[in-house]
């Protein structure tokens, strides 16, 4: 596992920048540790220009408000990187939900301490990575497989079961035309036997629930079938009329 700390380039302790040794002093546990370990400044630019590292340890001992603001940017940057701060006993009360960070530990932990929060914190950055991994996106629409929930704007769809899998299908292949026998087989299943109408049925309520901005993402190919159009940004409208030509 490769760990970066941050630490304040002002703290007389720290080693040459890149330097392991500049780590020991904001984790001692570190080094009985069999992980590789670089120290930088306290700043995002080293995880935003270096190697992406498996998790970030923030040196929050004595700086309170540069850890914080560390953190914050670090967590808005939207790396996907495990934030730990590094703390003394006394800097716990300071430590609050708005710091962006997944876990926090305090500088004089034992090294099975330390371990264990770094595994576990990597492995939830890990879960959560498979997580996004699995939705499916089109402009403002998120499609979760996992939750079976569809989010447009932000907003819930109420989606019954097969108006979800319709929907999730389509979107899982944008562009491509399927038959209303192919969607039959691929969402309703080969023992079904209703007829080609429950498509059409579940495409107009879809459609509807998508409401009249979305309802084009399902297109109809005359004699064919259905296929799913990528959401498009919306057309920029001036914002003003343009001004005649003047009558001479």
């Amino acid at each position: 596992m490769e760990i970066l700390v941050l630490t304040d380039s002002a703290d007389p302790t720290s080693a040459p920048q890149g330097d392991r040794a500049g780590a020991g002093p904001v984790l001692p546990a570190l080094d009985l540790l069999p992980h590789q370990v670089r120290a930088a400044e306290l700043g995002v630019s080293a995880l935003l220009s270096g190697p992406t590292p498996d998790a970030v340890l923030v040196d929050a001992r004595s700086d309170l408000a540069g850890a914080r603001a560390t953190c914050r940017l670090l967590a808005a940057a939207g790396q996907g990187v495990p934030l730990i701060a590094v703390v003394t006993g006394a800097g716990l009360i300071a430590v609050a939900a708005d710091w962006g960070i997944d876990d926090v530990v305090l500088a004089g932990a034992e090294p099975a301490e330390v371990e264990a929060r770094l595994r576990l914190a990597a492995g939830r950055a890990a879960l959560a990575a498979d997580g996004d991994a699995e939705l499916v996106r089109s402009g403002d629409l998120v499609i979760d497989p996992a939750t079976y929930s569809v989010r447009l704007r932000g907003t819930p769809l109420d989606l019954t079961y097969k108006e979800f899998e319709l929907l999730k299908f389509l979107a899982q292949h944008p562009g491509r035309v399927f038959t209303r026998d192919q969607l039959l087989r691929e969402v309703w299943g080969y023992d079904y036997f209703g007829g080609t109408r429950t498509v059409d049925v579940h495409v107009r309520r879809l459609r509807a629930k998508l409401g009249s901005e979305y309802e084009s993402m399902i297109g109809t190919v005359r004699q064919v079938g259905y296929k799913f159009i990528a959401a498009q940004p919306p057309r920029q409208l001036p914002d003003v009329d343009p001004a005649p030509a003047p009558v001479h």
